[in-house]
């Protein structure tokens, strides 16, 4: 009898419990239905950011901390009850309108993220790269104390020279990305550039390689920005190059001078002898001076034949072609008198 009591306790309990159970789990089920979809961003705009690596809590604890939510746990519960908290991505994230809390959870697993943007000229130096990046707040500068020689072994260059490897172009990139993963987006989009172009190139060339090409190229870029003069300058250093007769052109003069170069290039410097001095020594010099732009990388590739070995600049942006040195001559008393020497 008293086992029968016990059992029809049991059963009493149980139905008064289960439906309890029930009605706390749907309490439960509303209240984070309400919380998903309660309004979670406070009256103005707010930022936060979420480092490579890390989870849901710590994107929750990231949002609480920039005044976001007010607790992390109830959004990382909705996370693992959605299956997204697996999804987390990296980044920084600026939220302008009032959101949800499911939006929020939207947000940071779909990865939309606050890019920022960086332009690289064409003609550039690395140098000039080097420090606009320094220069930028949203880039983590992992590599600032690292030399162009070590920077250049990091990003697997045999050559030592990041030079002229890394294509001049305006590149979006999220908060805190690090200055080796975007100059490694860059050194990717040369190689494809300059595997393309080479592939297509025209016969008959004086560069033997593609990283000759993208000497010549730079030499190209450094020389003129007339778009309609780059094929025919380009025609010119081949020339010279077919005949065994020195480039002789200033840009790679100034930047063999490196800090030494105060601007005025003067005769004296035409004779200081350096790796890069194309007055002193013949070919191309051992690197490229400067990022080519994709032109300058095609006119290397497809010079315009001509028979002119000379070309002084006009001072409009354009340049004066000669076949003769008599002719170059005359061009360079017409448009350089007293602005120094052409070629």
């Amino acid at each position: 009898m008293a086992r029968k009591r016990r059992g029809r306790v049991r059963w009493a309990l149980a139905l008064v419990l289960l439906p309890l159970l029930a009605a706390a789990t749907v309490a439960a089920a509303i209240a984070l239905y309400l919380f998903a979809w309660r309004p979670a961003l406070p009256s103005s705009p707010v930022e936060f950011t979420i480092m490579e690596g890390r989870g849901l809590r710590a994107a929750a604890n990231a949002m609480v901390k920039a005044g976001v939510l007010e607790h992390a746990l109830p959004m990382v519960l909705l996370g693992r009850l959605s299956g997204a908290d697996t999804r987390v991505r990296a980044g920084h994230y600026e939220l302008q309108a009032s959101a949800s809390t499911w939006e929020l959870l939207q947000k940071v697993t779909s990865g939309d993220v606050t890019l920022s943007g960086i332009t690289f000229v064409e003609g550039w130096t690395l140098r000039q790269w080097r420090a606009a990046i320094a220069a930028s707040p949203d880039i983590r500068r992992d590599a600032a104390v690292v030399s162009d020689a070590d920077l250049a072994k990091a990003l697997g260059i045999d050559s030592g020279s990041l030079e002229g490897r890394l294509f001049p172009d305006t590149y979006l990139f999220t908060r805190g990305s690090s200055e080796r993963a975007l100059l490694a987006r860059a050194l990717r989009a040369m190689d494809q550039h300059l595997e393309r172009e080479w592939s297509a190139r025209a016969a008959n060339l004086q560069v033997r390689t593609p990283y000759e090409a993208l000497v010549l190229a730079s030499i190209i870029e450094k020389e003129t920005g007339s778009a309609a003069d780059r094929k025919r300058i380009s025609g010119v250093f081949h020339n010279r190059l077919r005949i065994g007769m020195r480039l002789q052109t200033d840009p790679t003069v100034i930047y063999g001078l490196g800090d030494a170069f105060d601007g005025d290039l003067r005769r004296r410097d035409l004779r200081e002898d350096t790796p890069f001095n194309t007055y002193t020594r013949a070919g191309l010099p051992p690197t490229p001076i400067a990022m080519p732009g994709l032109a300058s990388v095609r006119a290397a590739l497809h010079p315009e034949a001509t028979r002119a070995l000379y070309f002084v600049a006009r001072g409009d942006g354009t340049s004066e072609f000669s076949e003769t040195l008599t002719d170059h001559n005359r061009a360079v008393r017409k448009y350089q008198l007293g602005r120094g020497a052409g070629r």
